[in-house]
């Protein structure tokens, strides 16, 4: 059973087109099917979300509009009282990525994912106060991604992206030959990002250990053989040529996986381990001016970080009551239980399901989730209620929630929701 809210953080409800769906969760909420995993709000003119926010702010993202039609671009602006800031008037792609949350700005905040070309590279990340006035707080670019969350539960949110503009072309690698581009962490603390991503190494290790298994002995001792530039190789057979790229490719993700994480020492002695000895000089070089150039160029990244132990509290909305206990994203005792103010519940803004398999079974009509949202109102866990839906749990990871919220403030908060599938 859900508990009834005692106030509401919004004056209206929202009305999405089919990719998206918004409403309170005292009723079950539809989830579209939909084979685009990506977290984007309005797409080439489809898609719309709009919600006024506690302080009379009000969020609209959408298609361009001339007449009754609707143009292939998209928009978003914040309003108030006849006030408008204009975040983007003709883009490809606009994402809503959080609302409410508060990024280490000290204040609810609205960021939102801006891509104007539709190339899906290169994507901006733009961080606008939800408190009066409405005004950017801050842009981040370089990244083809950026999600915020608060990552290990402990009361701080970080934003995830990557450097995919500074590895574009690197030794002549074009980006999409990537597996992927180095992973950075950041989070805003005392009026400036800094670079946190040695506080999440088991991230990493898990990227490293999967494109190591990639790379047989062989495969290796071959790339070793060569000048490591994949220069003077058109006498090789093209399969031959493949692999040896292939290879190469993979070292470099290796590398700058260390070297993002803030293990450079470690990223050397690797770099030393697998690279041909007569071109390792010049590549160090090259991943340390990547590193240097790209986007943590203009960060804070001198700053020693340590484990930081504290869990946030996980507010249960499950119940009709507001007790509240601590959390431990690895499996750690909670802490005791204790009583708190009520909270008030999140509200979805992005919900998507996969369609479900040919041959698979097909979803019940409905069927009850069980979340863990973070401040961020991101999913930090899920299962499924008398049910053995996967495809299920596994999309609720891409969901996106206004946080739920305590005194104003933002929490992690565990409750319950029905979903069905619109037909």
């Amino acid at each position: 059973m859900l508990l009834r809210m005692k106030m509401s953080l919004f004056k209206t409800g929202t009305r999405l087109l089919p990719l998206l769906v918004s409403v309170v969760f005292l009723s079950p909420i539809a989830v579209i099917s939909q084979t685009n995993v990506e977290d984007i709000t309005c797409q080439d003119g489809n898609g719309e979300y709009k919600t006024e926010f506690s302080t009379g702010i009000t969020v609209d993202v959408g298609p361009i509009r001339k007449g009754e039609f609707a143009e292939r671009a998209c928009s978003a602006k914040l309003s108030l009282k006849g006030q408008e800031v204009s975040v983007a008037d003709d883009a490809s792609e606009i994402g809503v990525d959080v609302l409410g949350a508060d990024l280490g700005f000290g204040r609810p905040v609205v960021a939102f994912q801006v891509d104007k070309s539709g190339s899906g590279s290169n994507r901006t990340y733009q961080i606008y106060s939800l408190t009066k006035p409405a005004h950017l707080l801050y842009a981040l670019s370089g990244g083809d991604s950026y999600s915020a969350s608060d990552t290990d539960v402990d009361g701080r949110v970080e934003i995830w992206t990557d450097d995919a503009a500074a590895v574009d072309g690197f030794e002549g690698v074009p980006k999409g030959s990537f597996d992927f581009a180095p992973t950075v962490v950041l989070r805003f603390e005392k009026r400036r990002f800094v670079n946190v991503g040695s506080e999440f190494v088991s991230h990493y290790d898990a990227l490293i250990s999967k494109t190591r298994a990639q790379v047989t002995q062989s495969d290796l001792d071959q790339f070793k053989k060569s000048d490591g530039r994949q220069s003077g190789k058109l006498l090789l057979a093209a399969e031959d040529l493949h692999r040896e790229m292939r290879t190469k490719i993979s070292i470099l993700e290796i590398v700058w996986e260390y070297v993002y994480s803030g293990r450079e020492q470690k990223a050397w002695s690797v770099l030393n381990e697998m690279w041909p000895a007569a071109d390792a000089g010049r590549i160090h070089s090259a991943i340390s001016d990547l590193h240097n150039r790209g986007i943590l160029r203009n960060l804070d990244r001198s700053r020693e970080t340590s484990p930081h132990k504290k869990h946030a509290k996980i507010y249960d909305a499950i119940v009709n009551s507001d007790v509240v206990s601590g959390f431990s994203p690895y499996g750690g005792a909670p802490l005791p239980a204790h009583t708190e103010s009520l909270v008030v519940q999140p509200k979805s803004i992005l919900l998507r399901r996969p369609p479900p398999s040919p041959d698979g079974p097909v979803p019940s009509a409905n069927e009850t989730i069980e979340l863990v949202v973070d401040a961020a109102g991101k999913v930090r866990s899920a299962t499924t209620i008398g049910g053995t839906d996967k495809p299920l749990v596994n999309a609720s990871s891409g969901w996106h929630f206004v946080p739920a919220f305590r005194d104003g403030l933002p929490v992690a908060c565990r409750f319950r929701l029905s979903v069905w599938a619109l037909k």
